[in-house]
């Protein structure tokens, strides 16, 4: 006798991921309550054996051609800065430009509140169109832009609440301290921005100190700040190729090592540690002690590459520029160490090519990573989906309902955060050529749709 269950959705006929081992050619049905799932079944055919019968307000009928994944997360994107570049002109477009450039468009935001409302839920729309249902949003906060950039960032994490996830970081890009070792001003407005109702992260880059002394200052007030105003913490870090430089998260590594031996660390903060080109230069030694610091001491840390960004800007000055991003794929398969993926800028001088789509990057890492097969595709998508959410906070607990079950396969009582892509029915077809149609699930609630439409004339 089956037992009648009514939900508020019921997503039928999907493929789900299994894990990466496994050509699962089953389909399934996905029940969502109260934004959370309630129940995932072999959809009803031959096999089917489940005694209960699922009827739901709105079904989402895949048809046996769509692949239903967590929802898109950018772990690291800007705000503020996005499509900036009709107002930079390029010339070398190495780094040191971008930052004049950015600069220069900078000096206008504080004038120009509508400008940044108006890119910023651009770049909000056009991602949640992709499938994005979380960003964490870094917004400037300085001596050039003020809480400009922070309050425009919180009136869009208000107005999108139910249609995404806006994860507000209140970010210094500037120095916070002079030469001398003296807060600048940069320091008081960070610590002000800190506390304000609606910031959830505090982030900082001290690779733009004067000194490497400066930097870990740097690191050891960011640190105390986050811990003071319950904020996750996030850094620009190791942002260079330079061999004889000295590699900065071993500082990060220690100091929240300390914090949390010492008691100085609240359990349900994590910290991130944005582009580290500088760890793509280790052998496997370094990585081995990365990952047993890490591992030994519980460290709730993740590496973020972001490859865009990564591959515009670095290695200019060598002939044959190397991969110079962290490699998604093989650090997870040699060195057992979980890296996420995100976009970081999107149509300004440091990142001009790519759009706001964090499933783009898988098909540039099957080709950056030489990474085809069938385990690797399936860590491009964790690392743009549940790596990502993990990594931000919003999903402390990746596993399935059993062992060995896949990240990416819908758990009972997690919260229904979605992205079907209407043409992909694997993995590997979603990581090498990720389709356009796509229906974006919030809170078990259909919030956007994209569908291609095609007009043909004779």
């Amino acid at each position: 006798m089956s037992t009648k269950v009514e939900v508020d959705l019921l997503i039928r006929n999907v493929h789900l991921c299994q894990d990466h081992s496994r050509d699962d050619t089953l389909l399934y049905d996905v029940a969502c309550v109260d934004g959370k799932v309630v129940a995932v079944q072999e959809a009803e055919g031959p096999s089917h054996k489940s005694t209960l019968t699922l009827e739901s307000t709105r079904t989402l009928d895949a048809q046996g051609l769509g692949l239903l994944i967590p929802g898109l997360c950018h772990a690291h994107i800007h705000l503020d800065k996005c499509f900036l570049l009709d107002r930079c002109e390029l010339r070398t477009g190495d780094f040191k430009e971008a930052l004049a450039v950015t600069a220069k468009a900078k000096a206008q935001f504080p004038a120009d509140h509508e400008d940044l409302l108006r890119r910023g839920r651009r770049l909000i729309m056009d991602s949640i169109s992709s499938g994005v249902v979380a960003m964490r949003a870094h917004v400037e906060v300085d001596e050039t832009v003020g809480f400009s950039c922070l309050q425009t960032g919180l009136l869009l994490k208000e107005e999108m609440k139910d249609l995404c996830h806006v994860q507000v970081v209140a970010f210094a890009q500037d120095p916070l301290f002079e030469s001398s070792g003296q807060p600048k001003k940069n320091f008081g407005l960070l610590a002000e921005a800190s506390g304000v109702a609606g910031v959830e992260v505090v982030g900082s880059a001290p690779y733009v100190e004067a000194s490497t002394e400066l930097a870990k200052q740097n690191i050891k007030y960011l640190f105390k700040l986050a811990y003071s105003q319950d904020l996750h913490l996030d850094f620009h870090l190791d942002y260079n190729l330079d061999q004889s430089t000295e590699p900065l998260i071993w500082d990060v590594l220690d100091e929240l090592r300390s914090r949390i031996e010492t008691g100085r660390w609240k359990a349900t903060k994590r910290v991130c540690v944005g582009h580290a080109t500088r760890l793509t230069l280790w052998d496997a030694d370094q990585w081995k002690k990365y990952r047993k610091l890490v591992a030994d001491h519980n460290l709730p840390i993740t590496l973020v590459g972001l490859p865009q960004s990564d591959m515009y800007m670095m290695g200019r000055d060598v002939p044959y520029p190397p991969r110079s991003t962290l490699n998604i794929s093989q650090l997870s398969r040699e060195h057992g160490v979980t890296v996420a993926m995100a976009v970081n800028n999107v149509g300004n001088a440091f990142t001009p090519q790519g759009p706001p789509d964090p499933l783009a990057l898988c098909p540039l890492g099957v080709a950056l990573f030489q990474s085809g097969t069938k385990a690797d595709c399936y860590r491009l998508i964790e690392s743009v989906t549940s790596v990502s959410l993990e990594a931000v906070g919003l999903l402390l607990d990746t596993k399935g309902p059993e062992s060995g079950t896949s990240s990416l396969f819908p758990r009972i009582g997690q919260r229904a955060d979605f992205v079907l892509l209407h043409h992909n029915s694997d993995v590997q077809s979603a990581a090498c050529s990720p389709c356009y149609d796509r229906t974006t699930i919030m809170k078990g609630r259909v919030v956007c749709e994209r569908k291609t439409i095609l007009s043909f004339f004779p």
